[in-house]
């Protein structure tokens, strides 16, 4: 027999297998008994002492997975072939994926038993929801640009005086949009303080101010105070997404719209409000579930360690931000 024939020994086989990180299993689909090796007890986080089920074993699947994971391994029997699931296990606080592999038929079954593997794929499923959250975040920055540069034209043409003018206007405007926009991402080796809190609104807001008859519409007045790259780069992300929804639907959408920020300190709490006025009469939205409005919400509560709060009032929307000063200086 040649060597690419050769029989592999178990040793060979097992060598092999822990490369792989492959767990093994065997189902008794009389008796409902599942037979793992230890890879595989460990996967689940079960004692390797314990005499497993299919149906205890199932109890560990996260709940939006289980009836789909019961089916699935049901219907292997009814045909024949390969088959592959994932599935999420829930471990105390910890959700973990699986993949369970085997083939289906009753297929090479041995002593009523089945076989087959586990992979942890958690992993690559973590990855593949980062790609879908990014592509998420980078259509949803893309639409908002488009409307952005719409309405930065319209705020333009109401002040200038010909086309070149104009022309000089709406480019201004975009290269200070490209700076702020530079905000609303990471900045790798920076250390310290990245910005002072009243400088990093003016830098993000300047786009949105008209110049000429309306000039001074947004008015900013904050105490002096430094705040760190990674609050820089969150607060942001949160006031570009405020600004393009008054330019869309609020205050900054109307050439007599104003915008208001203050701020205060309460303790140890930074307390900042964002006011509109004189723009259109507002209507609370119907849905605030939007990627936009669930990426301010993750973002205030999740990495300022603050809250967000919405007054809609029917003169212009008022806009609550409460953030942790201890974050804001991270």
């Amino acid at each position: 027999m040649s060597d690419q024939h050769a029989t592999w020994d178990e040793g060979a086989l097992r060598r092999a297998i822990d490369a792989a990180e492959v767990a093994l299993w065997r189902w008794n689909v009389d008796t409902d008994a599942l037979h793992m090796d230890a890879r595989a007890y460990r996967l689940w986080g079960i004692a390797d002492d314990v005499v497993v089920t299919f149906g205890a074993l199932s109890e560990h699947i996260h709940p939006a997975d289980r009836d789909r994971v019961g089916a699935a391994f049901n219907a292997t029997r009814a045909g024949p072939g390969a088959y592959e699931i994932d599935f999420r296990i829930v471990l105390g606080s910890e959700i973990r994926w699986i993949s369970a592999r085997g083939q289906g038929g009753d297929v090479g079954m041995i002593g009523r038993l089945m076989a087959g593997i586990f992979l942890d794929v958690t992993g690559r499923k973590q990855a593949e929801e980062g790609h879908e959250l990014l592509a998420g975040e980078m259509s949803h920055r893309v639409k908002n640009l488009l409307a952005i540069a719409t309405g930065l034209t319209a705020i333009t043409s109401r002040s200038a005086r010909s086309a070149k003018d104009m022309a000089e206007q709406l480019t201004g405007r975009l290269t200070a949009l490209g700076r702020a926009h530079d905000l609303v991402r990471p900045i790798a080796g920076s250390d310290g303080d990245a910005a002072l809190l009243g400088d990093l609104l003016t830098v993000l807001l300047a786009p949105y101010d008209d110049e000429g008859a309306f000039a001074g519409r947004i008015r900013v007045a904050v105490p002096r105070m430094g705040i760190g790259e990674t609050s820089a780069t969150t607060l942001a992300l949160v006031i570009h997404e405020l600004a393009t929804n008054s330019l869309k639907y609020g205050a900054l959408s109307d050439e007599k719209g104003t915008l208001d920020v203050s701020c205060a300190i309460q303790d140890d709490v930074v307390v900042l409000i964002w006011t509109e006025r004189g723009g259109p009469a507002v209507v609370p939205p119907a849905n605030a579930k939007g990627f936009g409005s669930d990426l301010v919400n993750r973002s205030v509560r999740g990495q300022l360690g603050g809250s967000i709060d919405h007054d809609w009032c029917a003169e212009g929307v008022i806009v609550t931000l409460r953030l942790a000063k201890q974050r804001l200086a991270n």
